[in-house]
């Protein structure tokens, strides 16, 4: 049997700690023009495909109906998203305000400016490698 590997040492451990640090960084840093990883990640959705219903908005999100109206009643109380009611029966579309795609550019610019600083010193190819195996890893079926 072999020995198991300090976390220091394990790939998966450091990809898995340093994502949450990542994390973290990014949701202070959202947090200091106002956002949220959850309203940043609503607003982003939003941004491609106006038409999609909250059980969409939701299930992309991994969050219930009901915290995903909420997130969009957020957005709405920031500037950052209109409701078009097209009529009763009809399904709201939404979309973003001016404010609202100047704040999920400047959320995009600090999403960079992060990855830059995480990927400084990175060795030459590093960067294509590292994404390469995240997207392998995130495209595989789950166990």
């Amino acid at each position: 049997m072999s020995k198991a590997p300090e976390s220091a040492q394990s790939t998966v451990m450091l990809v898995i700690a340093t994502g949450r640090r990542l994390h973290e960084r990014l949701e202070a840093r959202l947090t200091d023009i106002g956002l949220s990883m959850r309203l940043f990640g609503a607003l982003g959705h939003i941004s491609r495909n106006a038409d999609l219903s909250y059980s969409d908005l939701a299930r992309r999100a991994g969050v219930t109906s009901q915290s995903m109206r909420a997130t969009v009643l957020m957005l709405e109380e920031l500037g950052a998203v209109e409701r078009d009611l097209q009529g009763q029966g009809h399904r709201a579309r939404l979309e973003l305000t001016t404010y609202g795609r100047s704040l999920l550019a400047t959320a995009w610019d600090i999403v960079a400016d992060l990855e830059e600083e995480f990927l400084r010193g990175a060795p030459e190819g590093g960067a294509e490698a590292l994404a390469a195996a995240c997207r392998a890893t995130l495209d595989a079926p789950p166990a």
